[in-house]
């Protein structure tokens, strides 16, 4: 995060463009110009966001499905044991994306709430579930409503899309 806050910092000092550097490297420098990025606290700008992946429902050529925030189809994987994902080796992950989440998932219109939950991957990162099942993106899909990722079976078992309702839509 150190990284992160210098860049913002970098970012605050070098002002909102040419005007406020040629005002700094003019013929008559006020000072004040060089001392402003000192005042400035970026720290408004590092503070970790607190709020939890959203999960929404959208429409496919399967009918109505789980999406995220931006319309990305999710899956479950059957090969997965109660709430523990088994897609763990990075070819697996790179196929097969899990959801992540860094606070508490909300449900967004026709999900229900009650049915979304999290657990911690060995990696010590959290994924979001649903109906007990870990999601995940496919790296195939492009755009909202996309489902090339449907019965497909790798790593050990098929995935399918996930239904409001918690179920695969096989």
């Amino acid at each position: 995060m150190g990284g992160f806050a210098a860049a913002v910092f970098l970012t605050a000092a070098c002002g909102s463009g040419a005007g406020s550097y040629g005002a700094a490297t003019s013929a008559t420098p006020t000072g004040q110009a060089s001392s402003t990025p000192v005042a400035v606290s970026p720290s408004a700008a590092v503070s970790p966001q607190s709020t939890g992946t959203a999960i929404a429902v959208g429409s496919s050529r399967l009918g109505s499905i789980l999406v995220d925030s931006s319309g990305r189809t999710l899956y479950l994987f059957v090969a997965d044991s109660g709430t523990s994902s088994t897609c763990n080796s990075a070819s697996c992950v790179q196929n097969w994306p899990p959801l992540l989440t860094t606070g508490t998932p909300q449900a967004l219109s026709g999900v229900n709430a009650s049915l979304l939950g999290t657990t911690a991957r060995r990696d010590g990162t959290t994924e979001v579930t649903y109906a007990g099942h870990p999601l995940y993106y496919f790296i195939a899909d492009k755009k909202p409503g996309d489902v090339t990722g449907q019965d497909i079976n790798a790593f050990g078992g098929p995935w399918y899309v996930v239904s409001p309702s918690g179920m695969q839509i096989a």
